[in-house]
């Protein structure tokens, strides 16, 4: 029998991030697919958020991301052929110092997945394709061991541990007898598509959205000749609902627009319904749930892929670790972080339908309605998990330990300018120490710490971090704060390090 660290079930953007957060790590990995060929549907072309765009900085993938769309695109309005308004969504959100990331940024699902297929391959790991878990059982409490059909037949595989990535309908999810609660609206559902569009400019989200009539958005998909479609099944014959096709979205164009729009040539079509349901478990031993596989909602807010991701980045360092020998109780911090940040999304998501369907019921406004500054992700934060140290005498101001850790363009100590995001960038923990005061203490732990973790000495405390006294500052490899410290408390940073990576999670301490 085949034996592998993680096997991940699922190859959309949330197994393909933690893929790749383990592949970097040399963690032996395999991520399988039951899909025959990879899709060229755009599927969540709704955005990534900026949350995610800090993560794919860190992944190496953001030079591609960012050339593979556009963050302005125009959401146009109209009332059958009379334009209404136009506005571009966060377009007064300029970077600053702490936030590089502060607009949406559109592009296909399809090339973000792309992308990081193609950051995998630089590790030598591919997506094993028409390869079906089919169903796995935990026996002896240290390995899965999972069936897997494809063409060749059925494998058996032992495996660490399993993730399933496998979307809303998740065997995962199924098999480990995980509630799926929450609700369906079958009653509002839109036809879903990729296709060809002829009698408009390619330069903006077209909206008609009319309680009357129905709904039709039409959005260029960028670096492609295709839109996405999204629109009200028009009633057939019996007043039925019309199935996905051409001939349905031509006749809910013609309806609701009453322009010589023309719409050809589908390459993907789908019915989307509101779907809200949430695992009340990421965990059973060792196999875990991430992305839609834990909780499904509307689209409006642009939350879907973004949470997935975000689920993934959790993840990914913390087996790593605990394969590496790290405390296994480590990985009870998974669920104890994102199972919160999975119920916010869902009220988000649910709370963005809800303003999008009063600006339509007003009139005036659009999908817009469902873009809020906190929808871009840049607030969520864990300061209430056990991982989340602030030690007595650090600063009581600025960052917290459980925060997002900003960025900043700041001097260190020989006066060389260093962007943080990039000290931060890799597999590591970073200790940050502001300002002089801290020199000893940086310099103590990095001869007593593991080889994972990087110093870095500032001679200023920049505005982002809004710190009010030299403050040492231990960054988690994803990017949020574990431990904030006074100066010179090397003590309290070794103590977190190395209760952590040498065999248990770090007690609380006052």
């Amino acid at each position: 029998m085949d034996s592998v660290s993680v096997l991940i079930s699922g190859a959309g953007p949330t197994g393909l991030t933690l893929g790749l957060e383990l592949a970097r790590r040399g963690v032996p990995v395999r991520i399988v697919d039951k899909e025959e060929s990879f899709t060229t549907a755009s599927r969540g072309k709704a955005g990534i958020q900026p949350r995610t765009l800090e993560v794919f900085y860190d992944l190496g993938v953001i030079d591609k991301v960012l050339a593979s769309g556009t963050q302005r695109l125009p959401f146009r309005r109209y009332r059958r052929d009379r334009l209404i308004n136009e506005t571009i969504p966060y377009l007064d959100n300029a970077p600053t110092q702490g936030e590089p990331f502060r607009r949406l940024h559109f592009m296909p699902q399809s090339r973000v997945e792309e992308i990081l297929r193609e950051r995998l391959a630089e590790y030598g790991v591919a997506v094993e394709l028409g390869t079906e878990l089919v169903e796995f059982e935990q026996t002896d409490g240290d390995r899965v061991t999972a069936t897997l059909a494809s063409a060749r037949g059925t494998e058996q595989l032992s495996a660490a541990y399993l993730v399933g990535s496998d979307g809303g309908r998740s065997l995962v999810r199924k098999q480990l007898g995980i509630p799926f609660e929450g609700f369906t609206e079958e009653e509002k559902q839109l036809i879903v598509g990729d296709v060809r569009i002829e009698g408009l400019a390619p330069d903006a989200w077209y909206q008609w959205l009319d309680l009357d009539l129905g709904v039709v958005m039409l959005c260029p998909l960028s670096g492609t000749r295709s839109w996405q479609i999204q629109a009200t099944p028009p009633p057939d014959a019996d007043g039925r609902p019309m199935e996905p096709s051409v001939q349905a979205l031509q006749r809910a164009v013609d309806r609701a627009t009453g322009m010589p729009i023309r719409v050809h040539d589908a390459t993907w079509l789908s019915t989307s319904r509101i779907n809200v349901r949430m695992a009340d478990r990421l965990r059973v031993s060792r196999v875990f749930l991430a992305g839609d596989a834990a909780h499904v909602h509307p689209v409006l807010g642009a939350l879907g892929a973004n949470t997935g991701v975000q689920d993934a980045y959790n993840l990914g360092w913390k087996l790593a670790l605990v394969l590496a020998g790290a405390a296994p109780e480590l990985l009870d911090t998974y669920q104890e972080e994102r199972l919160p940040v999975a119920r916010w999304t869902l009220d988000t998501s649910v709370a963005s339908t809800r303003a999008v369907f009063e600006e339509m019921t007003g009139g005036s406004g659009g999908a817009e309605a469902g873009l809020t500054q906190e929808t871009l992700q840049l607030g969520l934060e864990y300061r209430a998990s056990s991982l989340s140290r602030a030690m007595l005498g650090a600063t009581d101001t600025g960052v917290q330990a459980g925060d997002r850790a900003p960025d900043s363009v700041c001097l260190d100590m020989a006066g060389q300018l260093v962007r943080l995001f990039d000290v931060f960038r890799g597999p590591h923990f970073t200790l940050l120490g502001f300002g002089a005061g801290c020199e000893t203490a940086l310099r103590e732990v990095a001869a007593g710490a593991a080889d994972d973790l990087r110093t870095c000495l500032l001679g200023e405390r920049p505005a982002a971090y809004g710190l009010g006294a030299d403050t040492l500052v231990l960054v988690r490899p994803d990017g949020y704060v574990g431990l904030t410290a006074p100066s010179g408390d090397s003590a309290a940073v070794l103590g977190y390090l190395g209760s952590l990576l040498g065999g248990t999670v770090p007690a609380a301490t006052a």
